[in-house]
């Protein structure tokens, strides 16, 4: 009878255990999202830019200036104000746009796509070159080729994104016409050209237009080869990183001493475990990529969020830069967790803490 109430104390140990874990996931998930709305409503009240005269203008008469700001709650106590900001961003109310007079939200659901397709391919160019080059210079660490990846990656983190930009538009579009110029696609083919769920690469294959294709193709190779090389450089770094230190795990000497190829060691086993905390790192360069692609968006015209939240700062439009910018927010917060989700579940060590 003891030996039976056993399994059953230790599986109810276990239930509360993954209970308690599972309830501080959701703390820490609602505490860092009420960080963000309170960041971002602290900023919309210390920027030296007035909302309501961004409406009716500087030049309406006070008392529709006064009625707007009470229709707008902004004469109320900021405890209040705050309350109301942040039942309407869980409601999904970002309030109107100034610039477009649309929703907010339903300008982002517009130009979100966008940016999440340039992330996308930048870190997949990143991930892509990244990982073999950061695998490269671990083994040959110390040699030329190491030296060669290092300064390459140092290059990636020093240089500001904007004038690679320039440099890359006058040297691959002007000089030498290899790709398209800014813009996601040419003029042609927006009145020919039908998306379906935003991201145009994949409604292009979807539709089978061909010619529309190589136009979008043509447009986005120069931007995210662009974000591609600021990812490699992450991720190279972190590749070279990790394969240093499990490379110099005791497995990697008893393999040796069984005859195993070096191919086999480096890609077989040394990679493999070091392919745990790389997910992790490639989700959070993905994560930057997706909020840090605002100078890229303005210096390729790409109709992305950061462009539209850069065009609507330039004209005080703060409804369209905090809803934007609690977006993009949202979203880096849902990576982080997805990825610590992804590390546990790869790494079972970390299942038994």
């Amino acid at each position: 009878m003891a030996e039976m109430r056993k399994p059953a104390g230790r599986a109810k140990r276990r239930a509360s255990a993954r209970l308690k874990s599972v309830a501080g996931f959701l703390v820490v998930v609602a505490t860092t999202y009420l960080g963000l709305l309170a960041v971002t409503f602290f900023i919309g009240r210390v920027v030296p830019i007035d909302p309501v005269l961004a409406i009716v203008g500087d030049r309406a008469p006070a008392h529709v200036i006064e009625r707007v700001r009470q229709e707008m709650g902004l004469d109320l106590p900021y405890y209040q104000q705050f309350w109301l900001y942040m039942t309407g961003v869980l409601r999904g109310d970002f309030g109107t746009s100034v610039l477009t007079t649309n929703p907010v939200m339903a300008d982002i659901r517009r130009v979100f796509p966008a940016t999440m397709e340039l992330a996308t391919v930048g870190t997949l160019i990143g991930a892509f070159f990244g990982i073999p080059l950061g695998v490269l210079a671990a083994v040959k660490r110390g040699s030329l080729i190491d030296q060669v990846v290092r300064i390459v990656g140092l290059i990636g983190y020093s240089v500001p994104i904007f004038w690679l930009g320039l440099l890359a538009l006058l040297v691959f579009y002007a000089r030498l016409g290899w790709t398209s110029g800014p813009g996601r696609m040419d003029v042609v083919f927006e009145y020919t050209f039908t998306p379906v769920t935003g991201f145009f690469l994949l409604d292009a294959i979807i539709t089978g237009d061909w010619a529309a294709l190589r136009d979008i193709v043509s447009h986005i190779i120069l931007p995210a080869s662009l974000l591609g090389y600021f990812s490699m450089a992450y991720i190279s770094r972190m590749t070279r990183s990790f394969m240093l230190n499990e490379l110099g795990q005791e497995y990697i000497v008893a393999a040796r001493a069984k005859g195993l190829s070096e191919t086999r060691i480096i890609w077989g086993h040394a990679l493999r475990n070091a392919a745990v905390p790389l997910v992790t790192v490639i989700a959070l360069s993905y994560a930057g990529l997706l909020e840090g692609s605002v100078l890229t968006e303005t210096v390729f015209a790409w109709p992305g969020l950061g462009l539209y939240i850069t065009n609507s700062l330039q004209n005080a439009d703060m409804n369209a830069v905090l809803g934007g910018t609690i977006v993009i927010g949202s979203v880096f917060i849902a990576i982080n967790l997805l990825s610590d989700v992804l590390y546990r579940m790869l790494d079972p060590r970390t299942r038994t803490r």
